[in-house]
């Protein structure tokens, strides 16, 4: 391992070999992914725990068991056939095939080794032929060197595990408990990553921890803000605590690319993905699924990319990611993924598919879960050249029972947008028109709650507007639509309600020539900011929709990134290092009033901590809502102490100015008198420095320019 050198010394290093550090962007240096420049990782130890207790050495060999016992002569067409067999899967090792022969009848063992290049190619032959049937008396019965090696390290002697006394844990939930009813944020900016509070009060944020290299790649909240999480080179890691951020569980998993939570946080999906030897084959993919709290692995999912690419085109090299979905509710009890012409559906309790076989789905192209129960609605476009129509099922899980579906036509594109509570689907359907020349818009919008499922079709006063973004209201029964072409589209909100709250959809208002391509609510719903990323450079509109009005409009010049915080008081904006100047982020009020500015070179991310869902039902939050002003007055007292001490604060900050700016005059002063009289000298015995005092003369002075002579020819007779 490198040495590894403190700043200082790099500093002195390049100050000797005239090199300016300033001048070198050192975010864009890139280094082996094998390699750590001697910077050892929060999980170096794992890696090492996991050598000590499972690896011999041999992870990349295999051992092929139930094989033919042949005589000597039969040995090279025996060892020709496995060949054939292993080769199709990696690349094996020069004379990475050995196949041990009887010393007394010079006959084969019926087992052989297998040596490939990675490790990857071993376990993925272990799974392709394990089973494998090479004829009727020989089916191949493959396992992992490394599985044999602990194996036998296990005690003839069972020995009862050591029991420890109990430890209670901290409290998880104490950041909830803040006097201050602030929320959290983290950032990662550079080499850093902290945790703030959010403190608009004071106009600044509160620092609660912060730590160096503390992830690899990026950070991530649990869905209910228990958990820290943050990805190494062995794998992930989760962190919480009252007072400070402490790791609570390991997870091995080495390049790990990309995590997922389950909804309820029991569960974390890890994915990695790994180049074969041969340039011929796809890309290895492994998943894990880890109980959070325990670390146990529960579930492995292995093949090639390709076999997780189905049903979109996002993630890391062509998988779409989250590979698995989960059913929401917080039970985490089901969990999902697409395959060719099926929807695997597993669940948590022996982590296998629910009835042991998949629900079969031709042509499959999307599913969702609904977000509050067992029901997956799932899309397949037409098939047979149009004789059978594109569909929109619900299926109810376990049971698999279909409970509606409707039927599309001349259907190019479809999108679905389920509404928070799980009341509502939207189903934005893009349709060729006859000519099959262009296409035009609609929405199939289902009431989920209702007897019988009703569905409500709603197009666009102009069919032929396109679709920007679509957002329902959280806890709400409205949504907003941005359609139109740019550089001014309009905005459209919607009701599914009637004012007798009838379950007929209604247009409540369309704000015309907005410069905004993105939708975002507030997770309390009524108000939404109307944002403009990408080439309109951060405009924004802070809107009311339940007065319909405007609030504020304003910018954030190049914002990438819009989230509000989970109470829906505050909206943070922000700059992240896809641009190379103005990098930082903003903390505006819910009405669009700007509170504090924070610059960051290098800022990556910034994200809120999320609040678990409140205990109190939704008569209580009504309740609470119509009597704000009783709760409100502890916090009014509370907001006008802080406002004092700002003013406070600011008086003293400007004193302080004031004192600093009448020394800095009074030593000005006398320095002028110390040099009273060498300024008198300069002016030859003028004595006075008052400017008055001057008298202006106006002194003549003849200089000469240039003299020449010229010879001048005179003739005679010429006057």
């Amino acid at each position: 391992m490198a040495e590894v050198l403190l700043m200082k010394d790099i500093e002195a290093t390049a100050s000797r070999l005239g090199i300016d550090l300033s001048s070198i962007d050192l975010d864009s240096i890139r280094v082996p992914p094998e390699d750590n420049i001697g910077i050892a990782s929060d999980d170096e130890d794992i890696l090492h725990e996991e050598n000590l207790e499972s690896e011999s050495g041999f992870g990349n060999v295999i051992v092929v068991d139930n094989l033919p016992v042949v005589p000597k002569e039969k040995f090279e067409k025996l060892e020709a056939v496995i060949h054939k067999i292993y080769n199709q899967i990696g690349v094996i090792k020069d004379d990475g095939l050995w196949m041990p022969v009887d010393p007394d009848n010079e006959k084969t063992l019926g087992y052989c080794f297998i040596e490939y290049n990675t490790t990857q190619e071993a376990e993925l032959a272990k799974e392709r032929t394990h089973g494998y049937k090479l004829d009727r008396a020989h089916i191949f019965s493959v396992n992992m060197f490394d599985d044999f090696d602990r194996l036998m390290k296990v005690p003839d002697q069972w020995a009862p595990p050591e029991t420890k006394p109990y430890a209670p844990g901290e409290n998880l939930q104490h950041w909830l408990t803040d006097a201050k009813a602030r929320d959290q944020f983290v950032i990662r900016a550079g080499s850093d990553t902290e945790v703030l509070w959010n403190d608009a009060r004071h106009l600044k944020p509160d620092p609660v921890y912060k730590r160096t290299f503390w992830t690899e790649s990026f950070v991530q909240w649990s869905p209910l803000g228990t958990y820290l999480a943050t990805v190494h080179r062995q794998g992930a890691a989760v962190w919480g605590g009252a007072t400070t951020f402490n790791r609570l569980m390991r997870y091995a998993h080495p390049q790990v690319k990309l995590i997922d939570f389950s909804p309820g946080e029991k569960y974390l999906v890890t994915y990695s993905s790994h180049e074969p030897s041969n340039p011929r084959d796809a890309n290895r993919v492994v998943i894990n699924i880890f109980d959070v709290r325990t670390g146990k692995l529960m579930r492995d999912f292995k093949g090639i990319a390709d076999d997780f690419a189905i049903g979109g085109a996002g993630g890391v090299t062509g998988v779409s990611w989250p590979v698995f979905k989960w059913s929401n509710g917080g039970d985490d009890k089901y969990f999902a993924r697409m395959g060719k012409n099926v929807l695997s559906v597993y669940e948590t309790d022996t982590f296998s598919l629910v009835d042991k076989k998949s629900l079969k789905v031709e042509n499959i192209m999307d599913f969702s879960w609904s977000p509050t129960d067992p029901i997956i609605a799932l899309f397949v476009p037409e098939m047979g050249g149009g004789n059978q129509p594109a569909r929109v099922s619900l299926v109810q899980i376990p049971s698999k029972e279909e409970l509606r579906q409707k039927n599309l036509f001349s259907v190019s594109d479809c999108k679905m947008y389920w509404q928070s509570n799980g009341d509502y689907l939207a189903v934005h359907v893009d349709r060729f028109t006859k000519t099959k020349k262009s296409t035009y818009t609609g929405f199939e919008l289902f009431y989920i709650k209702e007897r019988d499922i009703p569905i409500e079709v709603l197009e666009l006063e102009n069919k032929n507007d396109k679709i920007i973004s679509f957002a329902w209201e959280p806890k709400g029964h409205r949504f907003t639509v941005i359609h139109g072409d740019n550089p001014k589209p309009d905005v459209s909100i919607y009701s599914m309600r009637t004012a007798q709250h009838t379950g007929r959809v209604s247009k409540l208002t369309t704000l015309k020539g907005k410069q905004a391509n993105a939708l975002f609510w507030s997770p309390a719903g009524r108000f939404i900011v109307l944002a403009g990323l990408k080439g309109f450079n951060g405009q924004l509109e802070f809107y009311n929709v339940d007065e319909l009005e405007t609030m504020a409009t304003t910018e954030h010049f190049m914002a990438t990134d819009i989230e509000w915080d989970p109470t829906g008081r505050y909206v943070a904006t922000a700059v992240t290092s896809v641009h190379e100047m103005e990098n930082g982020f903003n903390i505006w009020s819910f009405n669009g009033k700007h509170l504090y500015r924070i610059l960051k070179d290098h800022f990556f991310q910034f994200l809120w901590r999320p609040r678990p869902l409140s205990f109190l039902s939704s008569e209580k939050e009504e309740e609470i809502s119509k009597s704000l002003k009783k709760y409100s007055k502890k916090y009014e007292a509370e907001d006008q102490d802080v406002s004092l001490l700002l003013s406070e604060q600011e008086r003293e900050k400007r004193r302080l100015l004031k004192e600093e700016w009448d020394r800095w005059v009074n030593e000005w002063k006398r320095l002028q008198e110390e040099e009273k009289l060498y300024r008198q000298n300069l002016r030859d015995g003028e004595a006075s420095d008052e400017e008055e005092e001057y008298e202006a003369k106006d002194i003549e002075v003849e200089e000469v320019i240039n003299v020449s002579e010229e010879v001048i020819h005179f003739e005679y007779g010429q006057e």
